[in-house]
């Protein structure tokens, strides 16, 4: 998945060889019964509010696909246990809540499309 502006970041997590998952006692809500894009976001963060569109229209076009979004302000331990730099940054799981994509920046909704592939 390519961020406009931060480039290639392809799996800056390990993804799925070390196991870290992400459930819904961390997001606070369910996952979705396919995959789950998760978004850290900032209050003032404009690149925030077009990927949270982007990522909405996704989870609306590919069933099973939810879309959390996280402020990174009030949830400083993810943002720590999960190195975000930056905002925003897009975690894809797949439908057990493993990270099998990230990337930092607005991303494209094709390439959202794509990475959604190794979640599936």
């Amino acid at each position: 998945m390519r961020g406009r502006r931060g480039g290639e970041v392809g799996c800056g997590v390990s993804g799925r060889d070390d196991g870290r998952r992400l459930g819904a006692a961390e997001l606070g809500t369910g996952l979705g019964a396919r995959a789950t894009l998760v978004q850290f976001s900032s209050a003032f963060c404009a690149p925030c509010r077009a990927t949270r569109r982007v990522l909405a229209d996704v989870a609306a076009m590919v069933p099973g696909v939810g879309h959390v979004e996280i402020d990174a302000e009030s949830r400083l331990e993810l943002v720590r246990a999960w190195g975000v730099e930056r905002t925003p940054t897009v975690l894809v799981l797949d439908a057990g809540g493993r990270v099998v994509r990230r990337a930092a920046g607005l991303p494209r909704k094709a390439d959202v499309i794509a990475a959604l592939g190794d979640a599936l």
